[in-house]
């Protein structure tokens, strides 16, 4: 198995309000992530919200942590989708700023 895609973006919100953003952004996030159009599921245990998704007959599975200062993105990519790792994470990152940017 592939090492996973790692980010971890800091935050001045407070954790309440990154996971508010996190909840109502969360579709953009997936929107991402190749082939992505398939069934998906998403669970938040506390501030952790867990989720998979079916891409490319294969499935992308990861988990975000919400935390006072920082939401850390965890996501495994199957296959020859890791081939894509570095892309992807630029995207993942930028997205996840603009969802934490104070406004």
């Amino acid at each position: 198995m592939a090492t996973p895609i790692v980010i971890s973006i800091p935050h001045q919100l407070g954790r309440a309000e990154a996971r508010r953003r996190i909840e109502g952004g969360f579709a953009k996030i997936i929107h991402l992530l190749p082939g992505s159009s398939g069934a998906r599921s998403e669970r938040w245990d506390g501030d952790r919200l867990i989720f998979s998704v079916a891409a490319l007959g294969q499935t992308i599975s990861g988990a975000i942590q919400v935390l006072d200062a920082t939401v850390t993105m965890e996501i495994e990519l199957p296959g020859v989708l890791y081939v894509i790792a570095g892309g992807l994470r630029d995207r993942l990152q930028k997205m996840g700023q603009l969802l934490l940017t104070r406004k």
